[in-house]
């Protein structure tokens, strides 16, 4: 299957499917406390991009963005905020393609850093698979984020 990845606008219909296909995933996951996920609209803001993932028919089978974290502990960081693939293409490397362009434009931006946040549990196993492919090694509670038995941290230095 052939995918393109390109930035778009949350605010599309399918691309709002994806999100709340994603949320729905999530919510027995974690008590909603614990949930921290951007909404449509602050995906849409100026300080988030939006990749989405199309597959030759031009159907959004994947989603994650890019938000500017600003400078923590001195260095410009990216956050990964909203990776999700429709689960009919688990498995074909989307989920790769798109933390490729998420790194790429991380680094275009000068970011010499990137983190995340994601649950725990046997439901978000492959995701932490995908970031530990990525380069991605756990760490301690970053950005805002308060240190529970919900989540578990990643981090990623950025070279030019």
């Amino acid at each position: 299957m052939a995918v393109s990845v390109a930035i778009e606008s949350p605010l599309q219909d399918d691309v709002t499917g994806l999100v709340e296909a994603l949320d729905a995933y999530l919510v027995p996951l974690a008590p909603a406390e614990f949930h921290f996920g951007l909404n449509i609209e602050e995906m849409a803001g100026d300080d988030t991009t939006v990749f989405v993932a199309r597959d030759d028919a031009g159907e959004a089978i994947g989603i994650g963005a890019l938000k500017d974290a600003g400078l923590d502990a001195g260095v410009l960081t990216g956050e990964v905020k909203r990776m999700f693939t429709a689960p009919r293409v688990r498995g074909q490397r989307i989920g790769s393609v798109l933390l490729d362009a998420i790194c790429a434009r991380a680094r275009a931006k000068g970011m010499k850093r990137l983190v995340l946040e994601t649950g725990v549990g046997e439901g978000l196993a492959a995701a932490v698979r995908l970031y530990q492919n990525h380069g991605f090694t756990e760490c301690g509670a970053v950005l805002d984020y308060p240190d529970s038995g919900y989540s578990r941290f990643f981090e990623k230095k950025l070279s030019a």
